[in-house]
């Protein structure tokens, strides 16, 4: 952009005779319009976007929190015994096996796949085989099977990686 208004600046500054006429001039301030409208644009959609970077960060907040009481706890564990000593890779492996845990049983495309023989209540289904669910459970399930992440499946993440990361 600073080149774009420097090249300007000089050929507006060099330009002899009606600038009007001066096609190359006119090109090159088009361009510019155009630039700067693209530029704007997406300095509003970065704004945006670290709103929501924010908002995200805060519905995290919990689960951040805790692994953080559990990686101290195990810092504090040398002072029982030199055996339990935990390095930050080890730990760092740890939450990324509860994350992983927490992805796979939110993934409603995973959880379908289940083989036969499994189940349904120890996802947290309710009834049997044929038996109808209330229409707030089809809801829920509806907004995890398109990938969107409501307040309330939002909510159940975090909470499940809370659990996960303490386990």
């Amino acid at each position: 952009m600073k080149e774009l208004e420097s090249g300007l600046l000089y050929k507006l500054a060099n330009a002899e005779g009606d600038i009007l006429e001066d096609i190359e001039l006119i090109e090159s301030l088009e361009f510019s319009k155009k630039l700067s409208m693209e530029i704007s644009e997406k300095v509003e959609i970065a704004k945006e976007t670290a709103i929501n970077i924010t908002i995200a960060c805060e519905f995290y907040r919990p689960a951040a929190s805790r692994g953080a009481l559990v990686f101290f706890l195990l810092m504090e564990l040398t002072k029982i015994h030199s055996f339990y000593k935990f390095s930050l890779d080890s730990f760092i492996i740890v939450v990324i096996r509860a994350i992983k845990i927490v992805a796979d049983e939110m993934n409603p495309k995973k959880n379908k796949a289940k083989p036969e023989g499994e189940e349904g209540a120890a996802e947290g289904e309710e009834g049997a085989e044929g038996e109808e669910k209330p229409a707030e459970v089809e809801e829920e399930e509806e907004e995890e099977e398109m990938g969107e992440l409501t307040p309330r499946t939002l909510a159940k993440r975090v909470e499940k990686l809370v659990e996960s990361i303490t386990y």
